[in-house]
């Protein structure tokens, strides 16, 4: 297996180039940016640039798919978030669980916003900024929030195209965007906890080695799913490909001379992983809270 340092992935389209220069432009219409993660690699799937881009805009963070992510997980990412000044919303964009307190969490978000404009006799609608790394859930929950096909939404990294206003009702509008990454990963770790999940295109890695670290990554701390779904019992350290091989056998699938299709184990794995199919898993923990001394 390579060298995690080796699978280091650059993708940034042009179109991305553009989606960030129009975001810098349009961050003066709006009160709030929201930002929506994918609650399983909910640091990995944020874009370090929208910090430096929102400034002191008031930030909503939504914890989306956590359908698929670990509910204690969930829980304590959205603790650590609340603490370093984000209104905080989990959802499955999906079933709309959660999606019916956004406005609420939005209106409690720009407070500030609504006093000053009750004290100047003034009754304009909240205007929300939504941003995020494609294949995330914008455009569903956005759709979700107001009721109708206002967003073009479809399952393939970055399908969104130019900046689109929707009117939820009187009191909050909502300017979708296109989906943004970054020029690089600096930590290769993060391009594949991106691969994992979807938002980076397939054809940028090799789906072997990407399904492999995913098996080894599972095993190491859910191997209980494995044993699960693929009737896999085997003592920690077990490398990845040895891992697939014995499911690609319990499957079924093998080739001439009852050698195992390695490579469509591996699609097997990636798809029934993002499909939920093998449990609720978070492959990112929150850093603990530093210790206060007195």
């Amino acid at each position: 297996m390579k060298d995690p340092d080796q699978m280091n992935i650059q993708w940034y389209p042009g179109h991305m180039t553009k989606t960030r220069r129009q975001i810098e432009a349009d961050i003066r219409q709006v009160d709030a940016v929201c930002e929506i993660v994918d609650a399983r690699i909910p640091m990995a799937s944020r874009n370090p640039d929208i910090d430096a881009i929102c400034g002191s805009k008031p930030r909503i963070l939504v914890l989306n798919r956590a359908d698929l992510a670990d509910p204690e997980a969930t829980k304590a990412w959205g603790e650590w978030f609340r603490r370093r000044g984000f209104a905080v919303l989990t959802t499955d964009c999906k079933s709309g669980r959660g999606v019916g307190q956004f406005s609420q969490t939005a209106r409690t978000a720009c407070a500030e916003k609504l006093r000053r404009d009750a004290e100047r006799g003034m009754n304009r609608p909240v205007r929300v900024m939504v941003v995020g790394i494609p294949n995330v859930g914008k455009s569903t929950l956005i759709n979700q929030i107001s009721g109708r096909k206002g967003a073009k939404a479809e399952n393939r990294p970055g399908v969104t195209r130019g900046k689109q206003w929707v009117t939820v009702d009187a009191s909050l509008q909502l300017l979708d965007t296109p989906g943004i990454l970054w020029p690089k990963f600096e930590d290769p770790r993060v391009g594949q906890l991106l691969a994992y999940t979807g938002a980076v295109k397939e054809d940028v890695l090799d789906v072997e080695e990407l399904a492999c670290r995913l098996a080894q990554l599972l095993h190491e701390h859910y191997p209980q799913a494995l044993l699960e779904r693929y009737k896999i019992d085997a003592p920690q350290g077990t490398p990845g490909w040895e891992l697939l091989e014995q499911a690609g056998r319990k499957r079924g699938f093998l080739i001439s001379g009852g050698e195992v299709n390695l490579e469509r184990m591996c699609r097997v794995l990636l798809e029934e992983y993002r499909a939920g199919k093998l449990g609720k898993f978070t492959l990112e923990r929150p850093a603990p809270v530093p210790e206060t001394t007195t």
